[in-house]
């Protein structure tokens, strides 16, 4: 189950958690060895969602229509559910058909990085 900003959305079909360090200014020594400034670890929450109404489409994208928003997820590297405030990146969605004037939606591609 996710949440956005404490309210449940459409599962999606496809959840990827990737976990990325972070890092300031890295450098090599005389001995050729690493020097690494790890600033930080961040999520980013990579989703896809199978065919959607235009309803359903409307109401995923206005839920991350904030500059920043709290994503409440399943993180693996703690073995809990998270709560780490997000932004959103590039949004996809190609249309499958259109029908009587409705469209749907052939996916929705979107990632949740952490701020």
């Amino acid at each position: 189950m996710i949440k956005i900003n404490n309210t449940s959305i459409i599962c999606p079909s496809v959840f990827q958690v990737d976990i990325q360090d972070i890092d300031g200014e890295s450098n090599r020594n005389a001995r050729g060895e690493l020097l690494r400034d790890r600033i930080a670890v961040k999520r980013k929450l990579n989703c896809e969602w199978p065919p959607l109404t235009a309803e359903e489409c409307s109401r995923l994208l206005n839920a991350v229509s904030g500059v920043f928003f709290d994503v409440y997820y399943p993180d693996p590297l703690t073995g809990n559910f998270e709560t780490k405030t997000m932004y959103v990146g590039d949004r996809s969605m190609p249309a499958l058909f259109i029908k009587d004037g409705k469209v749907l939606w052939k996916s929705l591609k979107m990632n949740f990085i952490e701020k």
